[in-house]
């Protein structure tokens, strides 16, 4: 017998219930103050940056200042799909003995796309740096061995003193394809929209790679130098940086502006 129309909206009632106390219990994961409860793993080396890198594109910059290997992969709700790159967080460890309680703030430069990384609703695989500096003094090292840690962590801005955004040209790129990684970006840390002005032109949307990475693809040769519009994902504060890379610029090099986001 075919399910009367009563018997079919009592089931989707029901079935509305249950995806309303989901959506409760994931913003009930957060308190009032922003502290919310996460997993905590750790790759690469014992005092290195996770990774050469890592998804995020950032390349040899995670294990230099400012960034200076403080950084982390995230799982799918942190790195979302390339969003999250640049995103700072606070994280505090108390569950452990050799735990510091003392927080850290670390940079989201990779993705972790498995194992423990998605069995949770936010989780951080940290460089061994970070995970060394969530420990006492002298506890680093057992703090590593712990296995899935549980701890706090809050969205913080990110602040690299003395240091503005940076544009490092891909090592692919050329006047039909302009293509960078953009560094250091204080306050949000992430990205909404990237904007190219060529000279004598007007601006133009560039396209994120899933990455901290930004492309377009011209059908003609975009000339320099290049004014770069850069548009906050929380905030959506907007700084230009003005003629930020030169006429005669190099695939591979880095050029670095004289803004970022205060």
């Amino acid at each position: 017998m075919a399910p009367s129309s009563s018997h079919r909206y009592l089931a989707l009632l029901a079935l509305f219930a249950v995806s309303l106390n989901l959506c409760c219990c994931q913003n009930e994961s957060l308190d009032a103050s922003g502290w919310g409860n996460a997993g905590v793993t750790w790759y690469g080396e014992p005092d290195g940056a996770g990774s050469t890198g890592g998804a995020c594109g950032y390349g040899f910059a995670v294990a230099n200042p400012p960034l200076n290997a403080m950084v982390s992969a995230g799982g799918p709700s942190l790195f979302d799909n390339g969003k999250g790159c640049g995103a700072c967080y606070q994280i505090m460890c108390n569950g452990n003995p050799a735990c510091s309680g003392k927080p850290i703030t670390v940079t989201i430069t990779d993705e972790c796309p498995g194992g423990p990384c998605t069995s949770e609703p936010f989780h951080f695989d940290l460089s061994g740096r970070s995970m060394g500096a969530l420990a006492k003094p002298g506890q680093a090292d057992r703090l590593r061995s712990a296995g899935v840690l549980r701890v706090n962590f809050r969205r913080v801005a990110c602040l690299y003193q003395g240091t503005n955004i940076a544009f490092r040209i891909d090592a692919g790129a050329n006047p039909y394809y302009v293509a960078f990684v953009v560094e250091y970006e204080d306050g949000d840390g992430d990205l909404v929209s990237v904007e190219i002005q060529p000279a004598g032109g007007n601006f133009m949307p560039m396209q994120e790679m899933r990455s901290a990475v930004w492309k377009i693809n011209s059908g003609s040769p975009l000339k320099g130098p290049y004014n770069i519009r850069l548009t906050s994902a929380r905030s959506r504060k907007v700084v230009v940086a003005q003629s930020v890379i030169p006429a005669n610029w190099k695939a591979d090099a880095t050029y670095r502006s004289i803004v970022n986001f205060h």
